[in-house]
């Protein structure tokens, strides 16, 4: 059978050689592990943890304070104390050494700083630091899926801190188990130590603007709290003025409009009362809209500081130190080369030098991967820095939603003072 095509001519494929194909097969993909794909809106969906306070219980000897933690993503609640905060946070910090892990509030108010905070303050303080700690946790792209944090956020059992520190013992810190830790010097590029200088520095300013608009913004709130105190003091004393039964002297000219203004004025007190109810609903909007997610931001920020420190004071610092205490033991053989020995202390030398070297090889690679964990949380503060529209963008809609309200009312008080300004009083004439 003749199996022959009459039609045109189609190209003939080029297969090459098998052997072309192993070597294809034989290199790896380069992949790009240092850099982060992430959005903000990723990070902000990863999970949402709610922090509620719990009526008080008491134990054998002391009342504690009880937090009910919900998560969204794993859509369960525990019941949480303060200390189990505590051993998370340790264990999280031992696991991720490398990695931005945000500082917990403190414990107790500090005797003679916090004197005009009350502790019922304190304690609402602390909680909303504790869920701005847990969600930046469980949004952080390392974190999120690691066996610690869905211990913390999902176990039911009677002691959770038993669990997570073994939890912790199971997996070890970071450096063990990610497969790029020993790799991370090839990932790095040539200037990163340029580049983390210039990031720090340029995060370090974005810090400073950003705690003085969070004071601004607590200053805001704290005013319109005291305009809402105010204008209800306002009222009240309106309120007291038209309660004043007291009798009019006959020889006063306004006899005979004082009597209805009194009871005019009573009845505007409930008008002020409103007015104060909005202004209070201000700050709280002021508060938990603006404040609050300036203080999500500043927690992260100081994250990054507290981590550059870690980097600083602690594996280069450790670096540091092992490269001494090798020079000096390299000078100890050659002194011992010099002059001769017994052969049992120059081997015994010979073999902790060989350790030292080893300890030494551990941290230049443990210095490079704290830099590729720096590198990567660098990128993930840039990754958070859209929230600034989020931010103005609930300033923005705080003050109108606000002053809409307080002008509504405003608007229905004023028709209402005609009552005050009849005859020869208008309300239009020249005090």
């Amino acid at each position: 059978m003749d199996n022959r095509s009459h039609g045109p001519h189609l190209p003939k494929p080029q297969l090459g050689e098998p052997s072309d194909l192993s070597t294809l097969r034989m290199q790896p993909a380069q992949e790009d592990v240092l850099t982060l794909s992430e959005t903000l809106d990723r990070l902000l969906a990863r999970d949402t943890v709610q922090v509620e306070l719990i009526p008080e219980k008491k134990g054998l000897f002391l009342k504690h304070v009880e937090y009910q933690v919900t998560s969204q993503h794993y859509k369960i609640s525990v019941y949480r104390r303060y200390s189990d905060f505590d051993v998370f946070h340790e264990v999280l910090l031992q696991r991720y050494a490398y990695r931005m892990v945000p500082a917990l509030p403190p414990k107790r108010m500090l005797k003679g700083v916090l004197t005009s905070v009350s502790e019922r303050e304190f304690i609402e303080g602390r909680r909303r630091a504790l869920a701005r700690f847990i969600n930046l946790v469980a949004r952080h792209p390392f974190f999120s899926q690691d066996e610690l944090v869905k211990t913390f956020l999902t176990f039911s059992g009677s002691d959770v801190q038993t669990k997570l520190r073994d939890t912790y013992k199971k997996t070890g810190d970071e450096f063990m188990t990610n497969r790029t830790a020993t790799l991370a010097k090839e990932y790095l590029p040539t200037d990163i130590q340029a580049q983390f200088s210039s990031s720090r520095e340029l995060i370090r300013n974005i810090h400073n603007s950003f705690h003085k608009l969070r004071d601004r913004a607590e200053k805001m709130a704290e005013r319109s709290k005291e305009n809402a105190t105010d204008l209800l003091m306002f009222g009240r004393e309106l309120s007291s003025l038209g309660s004043d039964a007291s009798s009019i002297p006959s020889f006063a000219s306004s006899q005979s409009t004082w009597g209805a203004m009194r009871q005019s004025l009573k009845s505007l007190s409930v008008e002020f009362a409103v007015l104060s109810d909005k202004a209070a609903q201000q700050g709280r909007r002021e508060e938990d809209d603006v404040v609050e997610k300036l203080n999500v931001f500043l927690d992260l920020l100081q994250s990054y500081r507290d981590l550059c420190e870690r980097h600083e004071k602690g594996v280069l610092h450790e670096h540091q130190r092992a490269l001494h205490k090798y020079g000096v033991m390299k000078r100890q053989m050659m002194s011992a080369t010099v002059q001769p020995k017994e052969q049992a202390s120059v081997e015994q030398l010979e073999s902790r030098i060989v350790q030292q070297e080893n300890a030494i090889q551990t941290m230049e690679l443990r210095n490079y991967f704290s830099l590729f964990c720096l590198h990567q949380e660098t990128q993930l503060i840039f990754t958070y820095l859209p929230i600034t529209s989020h931010i103005l963008g609930a300033f923005v809609n705080s003050q109108v939603q606000g002053h809409r309200e307080m002008g509504e009312v405003w608007n229905e008080l004023q028709p209402k003072l005609g009552c005050l300004f009849s005859g020869n009083n208008g309300m239009k004439s020249a005090f």
